[in-house]
């Protein structure tokens, strides 16, 4: 990174495009030569497809290579993603004896830019904007480092522009892309991965003596580590993307803070859900259909996000249940109850959380335990003995600590506790993040633990 940045800014503006491509390129060759190809195949072929779609009149024709676009890119992602899945489902059906193959390694970031390279194509069909990019520029939109591995999903009319104009050194925002940098490692290294410690065993090792209380519990860190991991990736790429000055889109909007399951998908990876909002959602019928069929709609959505993340049966289930509790909060009523906030909150964060659960779990028997004993079999025998036994009590006090912190920032953003002032902002903010950076390194997991997105 220090290398890229200083060779970028010493380059010629007419070749920093280049040079960035080149390094992006580097960058994801580092991780595997083979899936580079991967990369400059797709992206090429959408780059030409594109081209001709954009060039021709004919309807028939430019249908046809939209298609074939959709094609590729969803084949590559069945080769690799979910291939193995359901052959190995359909062996499990009809054989009493099957030979299951084993998963294939998924490229790094695979259905980012798989998704980010549709959109284009689907855009220049619609004839949103004219498909006039040079091939250099159209592949560093694909490939832009920071956000290609995981996200955030980047539209054309939001990256291209900037790709497509000078900047210059002095006009870098240093003090938001170092909050940015510093936060994002802060929620990932000292929030995500101690939480990991907890987290990772009782999964990992089921079926075990963990209570329902616990189990709520644990489900509940998930979701923390889960939204913390992953936020704090989309900070670090938006915050390093600034010193390129490049503006990313903003992918989390504070989740944990929801009062309804319908407000936390429009919060949780916004990138996404847009997406799905608006390349599958709308192009299906959106809500300008029938009850019934709007009700498909939704499952639908829900049941591809769900499979986006991963081929298990896991992620089905964890998809629909959101679907269907989307769903219960937009039957209409004939008397309008008002709910304190706090409760709706608590509502939210237990079965997000529940739902989370299945994202994590390793297998459907695993789930089935663990909801059984939720719901079926609740009992808190021994208290949270278990889940105490799992570290020590000094552990736990500095979680709680770091927890109260993530959650205070979170609260001021949301609601402005401190009002913006001269001291706020030339005092009290400066030594905030300094403490952020010194906790990182007094209690940050150095272990190289990867980001959970990057197996998506």
């Amino acid at each position: 990174m220090p290398i890229v940045f200083t060779a970028y800014w010493l380059t010629p503006a007419k070749h920093r495009n280049l040079f960035l491509l080149i390094a992006s390129y580097y960058f994801y060759f580092s991780y595997n030569p083979w899936f580079l190809l991967l990369l400059i195949g797709t992206s090429g072929l959408d780059f030409y497809l594109a081209k001709a779609i954009s060039n021709s009149q004919n309807q028939a024709k430019r249908k046809t290579l939209l298609v074939l676009s959709i094609i590729s890119n969803i084949g590559v992602l069945f080769a690799f993603k979910y291939f193995v899945f359901f052959y190995n489902s359909g062996l499990s059906l009809f054989s009493n004896n099957p030979q299951l193959l084993s998963n294939f390694i998924i490229p790094a970031g695979l259905s980012f830019y798989t998704f980010q390279s549709i959109s284009y194509t689907i855009d220049v069909y619609r004839n949103k904007y004219k498909a006039d990019d040079t091939l250099k520029d159209f592949l560093l939109y694909v490939s832009f480092f920071p956000h290609m591995v995981a996200g955030p999903i980047v539209r054309h009319h939001t990256l291209m522009p900037q790709l497509k104009t000078i900047h210059y050194f002095k006009d870098i925002e240093w003090g938001n892309a170092s909050k940015l940098i510093i936060w994002g490692f802060f929620k990932k290294m000292v929030i995500a991965d101690n939480i990991a410690y907890l987290v990772n065993p009782v999964f990992n090792n089921l079926p075990n003596d963990f209570n329902s209380i616990e189990f709520i519990i644990i489900g509940i860190l998930f979701l923390i580590q889960l939204y913390a991991d992953f936020s704090g990736y989309s900070d670090i790429a938006i915050g390093v993307a600034k010193l390129f000055k490049i503006n990313l889109n903003i992918n989390w909007k504070r989740p944990l803070l929801s009062k309804s399951i319908t407000e936390y998908w429009q919060r949780h990876h916004i990138s996404l859900t847009s997406w799905f909002k608006e390349y599958v959602y709308i192009s299906i019928g959106g809500n300008r259909v029938s009850t019934t069929k709007w009700i498909f709609n939704i499952l639908m959505v829900f049941l591809l996000s769900g499979l986006w993340h991963g081929a298990n049966f896991t992620f089905i289930i964890w998809g629909l249940l959101n679907g269907l509790f989307y769903l219960l909060e937009h039957i209409p009523t004939k008397q309008h109850i008002k709910i304190p906030s706090l409760l709706k909150w608590m509502y939210t964060l237990f079965f997000v959380s529940i739902f989370f659960i299945a994202f994590r779990a390793n297998n459907i028997h695993n789930l089935t335990f663990i909801y059984q004993e939720i719901f079926i079999h609740f009992n808190v025998t021994n208290g949270l003995n278990h889940l105490f036994a799992l570290n020590d009590r000094l552990f736990f006090v500095a979680l709680t600590f770091v927890l109260a912190i993530l959650f205070i920032k979170e609260i001021q953003e949301e609601y402005t506790l401190l009002k913006l002032s001269d001291f706020k902002e030339n005092y009290l903010a400066p030594t905030f993040y300094i403490v952020i950076l010194c906790l990182i390194f007094c209690l940050g997991n150095f272990n190289a633990n990867s980001f959970i997105y990057f197996q998506f």
